[in-house]
């Protein structure tokens, strides 16, 4: 995968929405669960998770959309509802990031793939370790010691 060239910017699809970031990614990921096919409106969601202290909303507001739960926030603009980021509830350390968000998203390739159990027949995509769920808490060390190892 290529590394993205930092820091990088990028919005929603009206524009009224801009982010940055300017720092590279920890994991990259497709999720194929039935609420992220409902969401992105397609086999899977990609995300790229940024350290927090990497990200930032350059422009507008993003307002809470999609689920409106207790352990996950999703982000929208308020004008074209495009889904740009998550921020899980009390992880405060990254941001899942939509990369197709950004203006360049050339760099991007999911590097794990989660959720397969929900998987549509014919989605595939180049991850390199899949998981029928989320990997195992204890897995993630290692995962992003390897994905920083391939950036």
């Amino acid at each position: 995968m290529p590394k993205p060239a930092l820091p990088m910017e990028g919005g929603c699809r009206c524009g009224q929405v801009r982010l940055r970031i300017s720092a590279p990614p920890i994991l990259t990921m497709a999720c194929h669960c039935n609420g992220c096919q409902k969401m992105s409106a397609s086999a899977y969601s990609c995300s790229a998770a940024i350290p927090s202290d990497g990200f930032e909303v350059i422009q507008g507001e993003p307002v809470i959309g999609g689920l409106h739960g207790e352990d996950l926030h999703h982000y929208h603009c308020p004008r074209c509802k495009s889904w740009l980021f998550t921020r899980p509830e009390g992880i405060d350390w990254f941001v899942n990031l939509r990369p197709t968000m950004l203006d360049d998203a050339s760099w991007f390739s999911p590097f794990i793939e989660t959720y397969t159990s929900e998987k549509l027949s014919w989605a595939t995509t180049p991850a390199a370790h899949s998981y029928e769920k989320f990997p195992p808490f204890e897995d993630y060390e290692a995962l992003v010691k390897e994905f920083a190892e391939q950036l």
